[in-house]
């Protein structure tokens, strides 16, 4: 008894075995919790994984005299799995351009694709480097925002502007050397604008 209500100040002290013992006593809670609150499984796997990396951050404030542990553990979850539904909720819709660039070189031969390649690659290279590092863990990695929030340290608002910002210069490159439409340019930067309106 002893040694499990001391799991948690041994994770804070930095102890490797304490971290595999926490995750055993307390992945069933969290997965449950988790199954209960998210939209899917692909969704509360992520948020399994941010909750005991919250859990870990958090450990050192972890106090037996105010709640057990296992009350410690479920606030952690619950107060994650929420946040993650309230930013699910108000998600704005990130333009995409994959699409567009397949869609433009299905009308065009070889060349003329290796051409928009090049121009694209460009593009992304003309990218402030926070822009271009969050598109690449987005677009090479397949990481979420707030895996990338994760993984730089950005907060989570910051990781959507920089991809959005990031799409629309691209969109605006590519629509002054040809690739893409005028039109999709001003479309892209309305429903932006409209996204990070208050």
């Amino acid at each position: 008894m002893q040694e499990s209500a001391s799991i948690l100040q041994r994770v804070a002290s930095g102890d490797p075995a304490a971290t595999t013992e926490c995750i055993a006593r307390f992945s069933g809670l969290v997965w449950s919790l988790a199954r209960k609150l998210c939209a899917n499984p692909s969704e509360a796997e992520d948020a399994v994984q941010e909750i005991f990396v919250d859990l870990w951050k958090s450990a050192g404030r972890f106090d037996p005299a105010i709640a057990s542990e296992t009350t410690f553990v479920a606030m952690i979850a619950r107060r994650r799995l929420i946040d993650r539904g309230r930013r699910r909720m108000r998600r704005p819709e990130v333009p995409q351009i994959p699409e567009t660039i397949a869609d433009a070189r299905e009308r065009r031969d070889g060349t003329e694709a290796n051409e928009q390649l090049a121009i694209a690659q460009r593009a992304f290279e003309q990218l402030r480097p926070e822009q271009r590092q969050v598109l690449q863990l987005a677009i090479h990695q397949g990481c979420s925002h707030e895996q990338i929030a994760t993984a730089t340290g950005m907060p989570l608002g910051t990781v959507k502007t920089h991809a959005r910002r990031g799409l629309i210069k691209i969109r605006q490159i590519l629509a002054e050397q040809g690739v893409l439409a005028p039109d999709q340019v001003g479309d892209a930067a309305s429903g932006a604008a409209e996204g990070s309106a208050p």
